[in-house]
């Protein structure tokens, strides 16, 4: 049964760090690109950051771009994103998913087998 399984969320902070992760199951991740979405309340869900199989690609949304970064570790089948200078507009359910194929592009319809998510709150 294919499934990712994310952890690491929390309440930090603003300024703070987490370093989220994604790790999947069921299936082999190196051959699957991997992204990041979140969703706060009454919000739509949006990308934030998808990387390639192998790693050599990232692709950032402009909330990420200089304080976020995404990487893998194929060997433990596991995705992480390190998020750093956290804002309360981050707030979120953070979620972990698999390319189903279309590159690297944060449009969640080219993402699949979504995991249940991990809540960061930013408050002080």
């Amino acid at each position: 049964q294919v499934q990712v399984v994310e952890s690491g969320g929390g309440l930090v902070q603003p300024g703070g760090a987490l370093r989220l992760s994604c790790e999947a199951s069921g299936f082999t991740l190196d051959t699957y690109a991997m992204a990041w979405f979140r969703q706060a309340p009454g919000k739509e869900r949006e990308g934030v950051s998808s990387i390639s199989a192998s790693g050599a690609s990232t692709e950032y949304a402009d909330l990420a771009k200089g304080r976020f970064t995404i990487s893998r570790v194929n060997a433990k089948n596991t995705v992480y994103l390190q998020m750093n200078r956290l804002k309360p507009e981050d707030t979120a359910v953070y979620y972990c998913a698999v390319s189903l194929g279309l590159g690297l592009v944060l449009d969640q319809s080219y993402f699949g087998f979504w995991g249940q998510g991990t809540q960061v709150t930013v408050s002080s």
